[in-house]
């Protein structure tokens, strides 16, 4: 097809017509002219790169995280004589957002925004290779599919340019963030897990499962001396512990239609999948079993608690496939089937949304119904932007009344927080951008303190 270099030298026969009127040699000297144009355009596509002297590949993970920044690189290889200006087009799924975009070595060549097609421009030198890339965060887990990867060239006189697309469309699967997980093994190693807000110090003494022999300090605890170890070493030795192993924790959430509704980005749901699968990571690394279960109006999924690495791909299995359901979730029962179904002693992580009303009661009932032999921890999302309707000063009568809806909410949900904690049960109400971390303090506290 032909560029605008091309229409602009054309443009310059119409004078020449025009003036044919008043000297009719200029018709002659026009029509040469527009010869002349052409034969440049048929010598500039001749000497034009064809689409098989290009090679074009997409790179990415088959499985990408959920709200997370996954990175997507396209490699060109030409394989022609020439030099070449590209321009490349890529179409991700519609519904992710995209980051800023970068040639490899380059500058931004797209700004960030929701999906659609990405475009880019670089130079490619002849049998030289180019990497282009972005980062693509998908909102919602599912099935996608890239696709396909259009490349446009201009001939060496810029007089024409070639298309042609590249059938590269492929599926991809959006799964919970895996990402995370492997984040946490890279900052594990490192011993850096402060890094992203997890409390790591170990808590010897306070676990009830023996780990060595070490000399008394004086702020050991007297009822931790071994008293046969400071007779035959004839000073005083104290006994550590650490934190039990082979313990069982169990995780149910709520996903009933409440957890549909936005949590920043994405819904309450997916956040709480996110941080139920990290959760899960850590507590099978940290040699315990994990279970999980997930309902609505009845229980819906159900894992038994195992210990291993095939418990933990059998959870992620499910949970890339959970749904919310469009029902109030009915806690009473679920419940009551989780603590029939799970007689051992297990600390049961509870997630689900505080949404008021009769569902708040249910909760507040089933959760205090698992003592004994469990220990309840609810875990619910806070809202940052009601918390600062609450605590914002009116500017008139309509905020006035928001302000004070707002508060009544709080409260609401303060009071049943503090009920269940009343009872016997654990709590944690945080934003979404805190819910991992706070989970797997709170787990690593409990561990720590010996109370499961």
């Amino acid at each position: 097809m032909p560029t605008i270099r091309f229409l602009l030298i054309t443009l310059i026969a119409a004078p020449m017509l025009a003036l044919a009127e008043l000297v009719p040699a200029f018709a002659y000297a026009a029509l040469a002219y527009a010869l002349f144009a052409l034969a440049l355009a048929a010598l500039d596509w001749r000497l034009m790169d064809r689409h098989t002297a290009f090679a074009i590949e997409r790179e990415h993970d088959q499985r990408l995280s959920l709200g997370a920044e996954n990175l997507v690189k396209i490699y060109v290889r030409h394989r022609g004589q020439r030099d070449t200006r590209m321009l490349l087009r890529d179409e991700p799924p519609d519904e992710w957002l995209v980051s800023d975009s970068r040639s490899a070595g380059g500058t931004p060549s797209f700004a960030s925004g929701s999906g659609g097609p990405l475009v880019f421009t670089f130079m490619l030198r002849a049998g030289a290779s180019h990497v282009v890339q972005y980062s693509a965060k998908p909102l919602r887990r599912g099935d996608y599919r890239f696709e396909r990867i259009t490349l446009r060239w201009l001939g060496p006189l810029g007089l024409m340019r070639r298309q042609h697309g590249y059938d590269l469309g492929n599926a991809v699967q959006v799964y919970p963030n895996v990402q995370e997980v492997r984040k946490y093994d890279l900052l594990l190693r490192r011993n850096r897990l402060a890094d992203v807000g997890l409390r790591v110090s170990r808590r010897f003494g306070e676990g009830r499962e023996f780990e060595r022999l070490r000399e008394y300090q004086p702020d050991d605890d007297l009822r931790h001396i071994s008293w046969k170890a400071t007779a035959r070493h004839h000073r005083p030795i104290t006994m550590e512990y650490q934190s039990e192993r082979s313990q069982t924790i169990f995780v149910a959430f709520d996903v009933g239609r409440m957890m549909n509704a936005p949590a920043g980005d994405m819904t309450r749901l997916d956040c709480v999948i996110n941080a139920v699968l990290l959760f899960s990571y850590v507590v099978l690394g940290r040699g315990d079993r994990v279970g999980m279960m997930t309902f609505a109006d009845s229980v819906t999924n159900y894992i038994e608690p195992k210990a291993g690495r095939s418990q933990f791909y059998c959870m992620l299995d499910l949970l890339y496939r959970v749904e919310t359901q469009p029902v109030e979730p009915d806690f009473r029962r679920a419940l009551s089937y989780l603590k029939l179904k799970q007689r051992r002693r297990a600390l049961v992580v509870v997630f689900s949304d505080l949404t008021g009303g009769l569902s708040m009661q249910q909760l507040a009932s089933g959760v205090v119904g698992l003592r004994p032999p469990h220990l309840p921890l609810v875990v619910t999302i806070s809202d940052p932007s009601l918390q600062a309707l609450a605590a914002a000063v009116p500017a008139d009568e309509v905020n006035a009344f928001e302000r004070l809806a707002a508060q009544r909410v709080l409260d609401e949900r303060r009071r049943l927080l503090q009920q269940m904690e009343l009872q016997g049960a654990l709590t944690l109400d945080v934003p979404s951008s805190q819910l991992s971390a706070s989970v797997i303090n709170k787990y690593l506290e409990i561990k720590g303190r010996g109370i499961l």
